[in-house]
C-alpha cells in the first residue's frame, strides 16, 4: 500500500525526497513557509557527484543545462599572483536554478507555498503536522527538511541549538558583464581561493539570473569568511535595517549601509585586486552567520530529520547539499527494502546518516580552524578539496 508522507520545507532537500518518493509510488506533499517565490536564497552551490549522479539520471537532466564549469584550483595571493593552480573540473549552478529545476520536475499541485508548521504529533499509527493558521496534515511519514531553524527539531530536540563558529561569511553575486576583462579572465575558469591571514575568500562563476551559462552573462559568485567575536559589534552586524536580530543570516538588501560600505573599503586593503572588485561591485551583499547544529538522531518514530534541519554547519567543504540529497535519496531507498515499514526503515537508514553529518561537521570545523584561526592552510593544499566524504570524495 503506497504511503502518505508529509514533508515540512520546500527547498532542496525537500524536493529531493518528495521526487525520490513519489517515484516508489508515495503520495507526497510538501509543505513551504515561504508563501513568495524563492528565487536567490543560498548564492552557489557546488556539484558534488552525488547530485550529479541523481540530476542525470532520475532526473534525465543534462548537467551543462543547469550548471557553470570550471577547470581550475586557482590561488592568488595578495598581490594578485598565481601561486597554486590545479587542474580540478567542478560543476557549479546557483541555488535557484537548483531548485527551479526540482519544482519543474515535483510540480505545483502537491507543493503548498505559506504554510508554517508550528508542530507535530505521533502514535503508533500516523504523524500529524499542526500549521499556523490551524490546519492539519496526517500522514504515515513527516519529513522535516525546514533547514536550521528547522520547527520538527526545535520540538524533538528542543536542547539541539546553533553553535556560533566565531566567524562570518559575507557573500554575494555580481554580473559577470560589470568585471573587468582583467579580472573576468583570471576567474573565469577557475574555482580560486586566497587565504590570508585569519581569512580567506572563494569565487567562482554560477548560472545567470535567468540560468544564463555563457562567460560574460553568468554571476560571479563569492564567499569571504571574516571573523567576528561575539560581542556588541557582531550584534550589530547581524540586526537588520529593520532592527530584527538574525539567527541565521542577514539577507541581501537588509544590511545595514555601514556594515555594507565598510566591507568594500576593508575588500580593497586586504584582498588581491581579482577578489576585491568582485565584493566592491556587489550590489547587495548579504551575510552568513556560520554556526554548527549538529542533532544526536534523526529519526523519531513516523519523523525524520534530514539536510539542515538534522545537521547543518560551515560550507568549506561544499558538501552540505550534497548531504541533504544523501539524506532523501537514502531514506526512500530504506523504505523499498523495508516493503515500506516507516519505523523499520527510519531505525535502519539513521546510523549511516549520523555518520556521514558527524564526520562532514568534524572535517568542517577543521577546515574553519585551520584557515581562520590557526593559519595553516598552504595554497593549493589537497585537503582542503571538495567532498562529503572526504577530500574530493
Amino acid at each position: 500500500m503506497p504511503l502518505t508522507v508529509a514533508i515540512v520545507g520546500g527547498s532542496v532537500a525537500g524536493l529531493t525526497a518528495a521526487i525520490e518518493l513519489r517515484s516508489l509510488g508515495c503520495h507526497v506533499e510538501v509543505f513551504e513557509r515561504s508563501a513568495t517565490e524563492m528565487k536567490s536564497r543560498g548564492g552557489g552551490i557546488v556539484l558534488q557527484q552525488n547530485v550529479i549522479d541523481w540530476f542525470s539520471g532520475t532526473l534525465g537532466l543534462p548537467l551543462d543545462r543547469v550548471s557553470t564549469r570550471t577547470d581550475f584550483l586557482r590561488y592568488f595571493d595578495r598581490d594578485g599572483n598565481v601561486v597554486s593552480n590545479r587542474q580540478k573540473v567542478w560543476h557549479n549552478t546557483s541555488w535557484s536554478t537548483l531548485h527551479k529545476a526540482l519544482l519543474a520536475t515535483f510540480g505545483s499541485a502537491s507543493y503548498h507555498a505559506g504554510a508554517t508548521a508550528v508542530d507535530v504529533a505521533q502514535d503508533e499509527h500516523e504523524a500529524v503536522v499542526t500549521f499556523e493558521d490551524g490546519s492539519v496534515c496526517s500522514a504515515d511519514l513527516v519529513i522535516f527538511a525546514d533547514g536550521i531553524s528547522s520547527v520538527g527539531r526545535a520540538r524533538l530536540s528542543p536542547q539541539t541549538q546553533p553553535e556560533y563558529a566565531g566567524y562570518i561569511g559575507w557573500r554575494g553575486t555580481v554580473e559577470e558583464s560589470l568585471l573587468t576583462s582583467t579580472t573576468l579572465t583570471a576567474l573565469a575558469d577557475s574555482m580560486s581561493y586566497y587565504v590570508g591571514e585569519n581569512t580567506h575568500i572563494i569565487l567562482y562563476p554560477i548560472p545567470g539570473p535567468d540560468g544564463q551559462l555563457s562567460v560574460g552573462e553568468r554571476l560571479m559568485n563569492f564567499v569571504w569568511y571574516r571573523n567576528i567575536p561575539a560581542g556588541d559589534e557582531f550584534t550589530s552586524m547581524v540586526t537588520d535595517r529593520k532592527g530584527r536580530l538574525c539567527s541565521v543570516s542577514v539577507q541581501a538588501g537588509e544590511v545595514k549601509q555601514e556594515f555594507v560600505d565598510q566591507v568594500r573599503i576593508d575588500a580593497e586593503v586586504l584582498l588581491p585586486a581579482v577578489a576585491s572588485e568582485v565584493v566592491v561591485k556587489t550590489a547587495q551583499p548579504y551575510i552568513q552567520i556560520m554556526q554548527d547544529t549538529i542533532a544526536d538522531r534523526m529519526a523519531y518514530g513516523r519523523v525524520a530529520l534530514i539536510g539542515d534541519a538534522a545537521f547543518a554547519s560551515r560550507p568549506h567543504a561544499a558538501a552540505w547539499t550534497a548531504k541533504a540529497v544523501s539524506d532523501g535519496l537514502a531514506l526512500a531507498e530504506h523504505l523499498e527494502k523495508s516493503q515500506f515499514d516507516v519505523t523499520e526503515a527510519l531505525a535502519n537508514w539513521e546510523p549511516a546518516q549520523l555518520e556521514i553529518g558527524r564526520n562532514l561537521f568534524n572535517r568542517v570545523r577543521e577546515m574553519g580552524a585551520r584557515s581562520q584561526f590557526e593559519n595553516s592552510w598552504e595554497p593549493g593544499d589537497p585537503t582542503f578539496d571538495f567532498g562529503l566524504f572526504g577530500p574530493d570524495i
